[in-house]
């Protein structure tokens, strides 16, 4: 009998309690409001009026190891159970129900389960995964709970979605982790039979079929010749084309499959089009087939007809022809059908074997015994007589070798270049590929005298130009005296058969005299990079090897008067002398006997080397010249950038900081410029006062006076003549070293020497 809940009459529950915190029930989820939990339990943790709450924690065993998280004491552990279930089968009249055998896997670390079913063959039945690996909950009214490890056991049942799983078996490892935790295991349960498999199994046993089907074992013959294939040259003259062409082939014998593929060798500019395979990897049949069996026209089996009564539940059957009426017999080339001089049949052409492999030879050695292979000799008949064509001589219309091409062909193609020297020898950056040479006019006419040229031979397609520079108060515009072409040798005839001869870049070199168009340019003097082309390829230019010219002033000069000539010139005693008297004592000692170019490839080796330092004033002139050129006026940031640079705020930076933030920003100045420009602001440290730098830079703010053009004086020894190559290769020559290397100067005539100075 309950008390009325009066004062009195009731206690006091809070009494002693220190809790009394509300658990939220309520939340938002995607925005919406929302009870977010139902296992919270009420005021002060206390569980609510019929609240039950579902333990979080997995059954761990009782023993006396150390105190370890299940997922560490259980890994790599799982139970397995072998289980069945029964499935009805309404449709069927043949059985009623199935059974459907599984293994369930129990994971002890975290109380999951997996249940898989093994795969039978011909079972008609999606198999495999049953269900994914999960924990799963006790059926109803305890499906707050889950399974855990003593829920199993051999003999018990275990229900998982509906569907009931009796175990009968179990593994040893299972059974002793069993036995650990104090559970009894059941005795092993025979498993009922499948009965729609029995009845399969013994329809399989009755039927005796009428002719069986051999089974061949081609694993053995695949491991042993994988990888090994015989192969022939061969040959095809297809004889029905309109020329009998002669077709090379190869032919591969696959000896793990006697299956045969051949390839085409095609020669370059056969005009075929170039196919993969000749033949693809197939059987070759030995007979002429007029066509191709398509898939199914040739079995091994033949069905006469199809029997069976579909209104009656009975077993299809079908009839075999016993007689192999109308089977068609294929005998395809085999290994032994194959040796050289042989003619194979590939689908209506006449295939040769004329040689093969060394492998081949090795093979049919060992197995056949064969010791003869000497290849077929197949050279092809010797081709006729080759007519000469003459071609008619050059009528003086356009070119002579678009006249040339009109008579090849009836449609004229153009004029093939030399593409692939055109782009070996075009200019890219540096290289020019441009033989620049001074010259004068050797004319009998006074007024030529004076006229100066420069002769550009343009290495990429031999053409030749002429440019007549300005000369001031000489009566004679500069202009373009030839303009580029190529130029044909002088003494040949216009109307000829043959094509004509052009001058090439070997015939051009100083001191030469050649017949440009009947005008005889006389070459005194080239510029640096021709000369050094001629140098570093003395094969076309012999005047431009050094050790040749070296040679042949010994031979052609006396050392001792040698010696003496030069002692003499040397008044100072400086050990050089200037380019003209150089010239003029190995020219009188040699007697005329030394080319110009031997001279000066032989000057330009012992020439002193000039210093030429450019002034402070015309660097800068020069930068803000390029700065205006590109309208560059990034000064102010780049002043910022290097303040950001500058930590300690000391107005300056290493040289190199700011050589790579000059290079951040593109300053349009070459790398030698710009060198030239930092080593003139740098300090003693390697530093450089970034501000002033820039501000001296800035062609707005501070701008230097434009560059003047130089006036040159018409000097014997002057270096720059009207922007041309210099009349001299250098200003004054190293004799010393000359004797030294030309004579071989002894020990004991050193000293001499020496002292004569």
């Amino acid at each position: 009998m309950r008390l009325p809940l009066l004062p009195g009459n009731s206690f006091n529950r809070n009494v002693g309690k220190e809790k009394f915190h509300k658990s939220q029930h309520w939340g938002f989820c995607n925005n919406v409001m929302m009870l977010v939990s139902e296992e919270k339990p009420g005021i002060g943790g206390e569980p609510l009026l019929g609240q039950k709450i579902k333990p979080k924690c997995t059954i761990y065993p009782q023993g006396d190891g150390s105190d370890v998280p299940s997922w560490v004491a259980f890994d790599k552990q799982v139970l397995s159970f072998d289980a069945y279930s029964e499935e009805e089968v309404p449709d069927k009249s043949q059985t009623k129900y199935r059974i459907r055998y599984y293994k369930i896997y129990y994971y002890p670390e975290d109380d999951t389960i997996q249940v898989n079913e093994p795969e039978v063959k011909n079972s008609g039945l999606p198999q495999g995964t049953s269900i994914r690996r999960h924990r799963i909950t006790l059926p109803p009214p305890d499906e707050d709970q889950f399974y855990t490890v003593y829920h199993f056991n051999v003999g018990t049942e275990v229900v998982f979605y509906g569907r009931i799983f009796k175990i009968y078996d179990c593994d040893t490892f299972t059974r002793n982790f069993l036995r650990k935790l104090g559970v009894k295991v059941n005795p092993p349960v025979q498993r009922p039979e499948d009965p729609y498999i029995k009845i399969r199994r013994e329809i399989l046993e009755h039927v005796e079929p009428l002719r069986p089907y051999k089974s061949f074992d081609t694993r053995k013959r695949f491991l042993q010749y994988h990888g090994k294939i015989l192969r022939f040259f061969c040959l095809w003259v297809d004889s029905g084309s309109m020329l009998g062409d002669r077709r090379e082939l190869i032919l591969h014998y696959y000896l793990c499959d006697d299956t045969i593929e051949i390839k085409e060798l095609l020669p370059d500019n056969s005009g075929r089009d170039s196919v993969k395979m000749f033949l693809r990897r197939s059987k070759l049949p030995k007979n002429d087939h007029t066509r191709v069996y398509q898939p199914g026209q040739i079995t091994d089996r033949v069905i006469l007809n199809f029997c069976g009564d579909l209104k009656r539940n009975q077993e299809d059957g079908y009839l075999l022809d016993k007689y192999k009426l109308g089977k068609e017999d294929q005998e395809f080339y085999k290994d032994c059908d194959l040796s050289l001089g042989v003619t194979i049949n590939v689908w209506g052409r006449k295939v040769l074997l004329y040689d093969c492999d060394e492998f081949t030879k090795s093979y049919y050695k060992s197995k056949y015994g064969i010791k003869n292979f000497t290849s077929v000799s197949c050279k092809p008949p010797p081709p006729p007589p080759k007519i000469e064509r003459k071609f008619p001589p050059y009528n003086g219309f356009g070119s002579e070798e678009d006249s040339l091409r009109n008579c090849i062909s009836l449609k004229p193609t153009p004029h093939r270049k030399n593409f692939k020297k055109f782009m070996e020898k075009d200019s890219c950056g540096s290289e020019s590929n441009i033989l620049r040479f001074f010259a004068k006019l050797d004319m009998e006419k006074y007024a030529d005298l004076d006229r100066i040229f420069v002769i550009s031979y343009y290495l990429a397609d031999d053409t030749i130009s002429v440019f007549e520079p300005i000369k001031n108060n000489s009566g004679v515009t500069g202009r373009m005296f030839l303009k580029r072409s190529r130029v044909k040798k002088p003494g040949q005839q216009v109307f000829k058969r043959e094509l004509s001869e052009y001058f090439k870049a070997e015939e051009f070199y100083i001191g030469v005299t050649v017949n440009v168009n009947g005008y005889l340019f006389r070459l005194l003097n080239a510029d640096e990079y021709t000369l050094k082309y001629m140098e570093q390829n003395v094969d076309k230019y012999p005047f431009s090897d050094f050790e040749r010219s070296l040679q042949k002033v010994k031979q052609e000069s006396r050392s001792r008067e040698l010696k003496q000539v030069f002692i003499a010139a040397d008044c100072k005693h400086t050990k050089m002398v200037d380019y003209n008297t150089f010239r003029d004592i190995v020219m009188t000692c040699t007697h005329g006997n030394l080319s110009e170019q031997e001279f000066v490839t032989i000057a330009r080796h012992y020439r002193v080397p000039e210093e030429t330092c450019p002034d402070g004033d015309f660097l800068l002139a020069l930068a803000q010249k390029k700065f205006k050129k590109n309208f560059f006026d990034n000064f102010d940031r780049i002043i910022y950038a290097c303040g950001y640079e500058d930590r300690e705020k000391k107005n300056v930076l290493p040289t190199k900081d700011v050589k790579r933030l000059c290079k951040s920003f593109r300053l349009p100045l070459t790398g030698d410029l710009l060198e030239s420009l930092l080593s003139r602001f740098e300090n003693s440290e390697k530093q450089i006062d970034y501000k002033s730098f820039f501000s001296t830079l800035n062609w707005r703010k501070n701008p230097m006076p434009e560059l003047q053009a130089q006036e040159y004086l018409k000097e014997r020894c002057e270096d720059v003549w009207l922007g041309m190559p210099s009349p001299i290769p250098a200003k004054n020559i190293d004799y010393f070293t000359f004797l030294k290397d030309m004579v071989g100067l002894e020990e004991e005539a050193m000293p001499i020497l020496v002292n004569s100075f």
